[in-house]
């Protein structure tokens, strides 16, 4: 899909410079979040620290700073087959400003994330115009981001070779909300992401990761693997409708979402979401459930009939079909809504969701390597997972 890049930053930079003043959007509120979050599920564990903190520097001018941290332990299914058991850890790094002016607000934020065979920096701006007695918005928004890809033997560091490559990743997103009565809003949204690998020297790559392997054999006899190997270029477009409408009877609000996905590898998919606010006196209750379906890659195949069989060849199981659904559950206690010395208000957090993933086509081959089970008619893989975050936010 090629797009007329110039025409949409035109149109970005033109809704920014003729906004005329008026209704005054709102610039985000001042505060201080800190989490703890944690994964685990299909031998795969994260946790870490996140912290955010978010302060006006004048009267139309807001910058944050981001800080979060995954350490990872992984013996997942994939690490079993081509590897050993590891740990590491990734940092990610954000800072960013709003600048407000009249009904328009802009942002700008850099982001900068680094472990020990991957690097990623990504730059991107973003506007939004409020119009039609500010019951319309408007946004737009574009990121450019450069991923270093490496590899590592063992717990080695990153290093770098003239085999390994660079990403350039591409974000164009525009969307539209409208406040539809004093109980309804609505909103749409389309993104478009370009992927383009390529050798540090400047030839074609593919997007592969380095450490995954496809299956070839004979079913029910044996599986061989291989290195996978990836196009060099993807462009997926999404399409999302959001809606929310509050019952007035209750003081609650159902939130609802639906998006579609795909990409030029073949990949289309659905997700369909659905929350449930609940608040009280001094807390609020969220209770969501989120349903996901997606059909394969052109090039995936749990196993493949010989070697080099095709140009290209996967066996990621994120490629493959598969339906997935969480259920969970949210708590927000506030405190110190009068007022606490510097403090304006603040917020006890606890989130806990239950993820399982159900692979259409993924087989676990683990059974055939381990005890001579047959190949191709291992059991399908299922992935389930516990998902935590605690967190406290203080507004200032």
């Amino acid at each position: 899909m090629k797009l007329n890049y110039s025409i949409f930053l035109f149109a970005l930079f033109t809704l920014l410079f003729t906004s005329k003043a008026g209704y005054a959007a709102v610039l985000p509120e001042e505060r201080v979040d800190l989490m703890i979050h944690s994964f685990d599920g299909g031998g795969v564990e994260v946790s870490g620290p996140a912290l955010l903190i978010r302060t006006n520097v004048a009267s139309n001018t807001s910058v944050f700073y981001n800080y979060y941290v995954d350490n990872i332990s992984s013996a997942s299914i994939d690490v079993e087959l081509g590897g050993s058991a590891y740990d590491e850890e990734r940092v990610e790094q954000s800072v960013g400003v709003d600048f407000l002016n009249g009904k328009t607000t802009m942002n700008l934020s850099y982001t900068d994330s680094v472990e020990n065979d991957y690097k990623a920096n990504t730059l991107s701006l973003g506007i939004s115009q409020d119009f039609f007695g500010d019951l319309s918005t408007l946004s737009m928004g574009y990121s450019q981001g450069i991923d270093s890809v490496g590899s590592r033997t063992g717990n080695n560091p990153m290093t770098f070779s003239s085999e390994l490559s660079n990403i350039k990743r591409q974000n164009y997103r525009i969307g539209f909300s409208q406040i539809l009565t004093k109980n309804s809003t609505i909103s749409l949204g389309w993104e478009t992401i370009t992927d383009e690998a390529t050798e540090q020297g400047g030839s074609g790559v593919t997007l592969n990761n380095p450490y995954r392997s496809y299956s070839f054999g004979t079913a029910g006899v044996n599986r061989s693997f291989a290195q996978e190997i990836y196009p060099s270029t993807r462009t997926s477009n999404a399409l999302s409708i959001r809606g929310s409408y509050f019952i007035d009877t209750f003081k609650s609000a159902i939130h609802y979402e639906y998006s579609r996905f795909q990409d030029s590898w073949g990949i289309k998919s659905n997700t369909f979401a659905v929350s449930y606010v609940y608040p009280g006196k001094n807390w609020i209750l969220d209770f969501r459930y989120r349903y996901y379906d997606q059909g394969q890659a052109d090039f995936y195949r749990d196993m493949f009939d010989f070697a080099n069989q095709f140009t290209f060849m996967a066996r990621d199981k994120e490629l493959s079909a598969f339906t997935s659904t969480s259920v969970g559950v949210s708590a927000s206690y506030e405190f110190a809504k009068n007022g606490w010395g510097w403090i304006d208000k603040g917020s006890l957090n606890l989130s806990y969701d239950v993820l399982n993933i159900e692979y259409d086509n993924f087989r676990d081959a683990r059974e055939s390597q381990s005890d001579g089970s047959l190949a191709g008619v291992e059991s399908l893989y299922t992935l389930e997972a516990d998902i935590i975050q605690a967190y406290i936010s203080i507004w200032y």
